[in-house]
């Protein structure tokens, strides 16, 4: 739901009205559906995310399908994008080599920050990366990349081995030390990977709802007008932290993606 189907569900709701604070719970990220085929429910979160796929895609098709050698308008802004991510994400990571992962990086670095900036756009309201199955599905896609990396420039063997047995670590710590690594890397990564963005958009939007809720339920003609335009402040200065949440959530995914396959093509060396 966005914020303004929650501030209109609880439009009964006044501090002077004998009811209490009609508190977001996490029944406010389920949707009814847009339409279901069979055992298929399509919701708004699924819209939202095809919607900054479009997005993504028609952008910067439209800004290099007749490049310039002086770039201007839609095509300024995409290089500046595109050297955006080359710089301060693949680059560090990987270097030049890995180059040739920056139109998987770009796309995957604007992509996850639009579904993140929806949830402060009017209309949709709603950051898709709060539901965990997108993060979800973004992981497993850089997992099963980094997977194959690994094994494609070391080998099975070698790779997985790389992988339990650190270089330099004594014999007599690989029967502690190798699970550890091992459950680490095919385990805890992706499951940090996820939860980190997951649980930032989630807890993100769940604080706008719960301003956003207070600013409605405390206005009044008396003292609970002071608190609703304090909460309502609250809520302009939340919105302004978001926004750099959402950037900042977008550019640790990526960054950590760079940073895995760059584990992943470098072991061996």
């Amino acid at each position: 739901m966005s914020d303004i189907h929650a501030v209109t569900t609880a439009s009964g709701c006044h501090i002077f009205s004998g009811c209490g604070y009609p508190a977001p719970s996490i029944t406010y990220f389920y949707f009814k559906p847009i339409f279901s085929i069979g055992g298929f429910h399509f919701t708004k979160p699924m819209l939202l995310a095809l919607i900054c796929a479009g997005i993504v895609l028609a952008f910067f098709g439209f800004a290099f399908s007749k490049p310039k050698l002086v770039p201007r308008g839609a095509q300024n802004v995409a290089e500046l994008g595109v050297l955006f991510v080359r710089d301060q994400i693949l680059r560090p990571q990987l270097g030049k080599k890995g180059d040739g992962f920056l139109p998987f990086l770009v796309a995957l670095f604007f992509f996850v920050w639009f579904m993140n900036i929806m949830g402060i756009i009017p209309l949709a309201q709603f950051p898709a990366t709060s539901k965990i199955a997108f993060p979800l599905g973004l992981t497993l896609m850089v997992w099963i990349t980094y997977i194959t990396l690994g094994i494609r420039h070391q080998g099975p063997i070698g790779y997985f081995k790389n992988m339990a047995v650190p270089a330099g670590a004594p014999w007599w710590i690989l029967p502690l030390l190798s699970p550890i690594e091992l459950l680490s890397n095919l385990i805890v990564r992706p499951f940090t990977l996820t939860i980190r963005l997951f649980a930032n958009m989630l807890a993100g939007h769940l604080l706008l709802l719960v301003f956003a809720l207070a600013s409605w339920y405390l206005f009044s003609a008396s003292i609970g007008l002071l608190f609703a335009a304090t909460s309502f402040i609250m809520t302009i200065v939340l919105t302004g932290l978001e926004v750099l949440i959402q950037a900042l959530q977008a550019f640790i995914f990526t960054t950590l993606t760079a940073f895995y396959f760059a584990d992943a093509m470098e072991s061996s060396h």
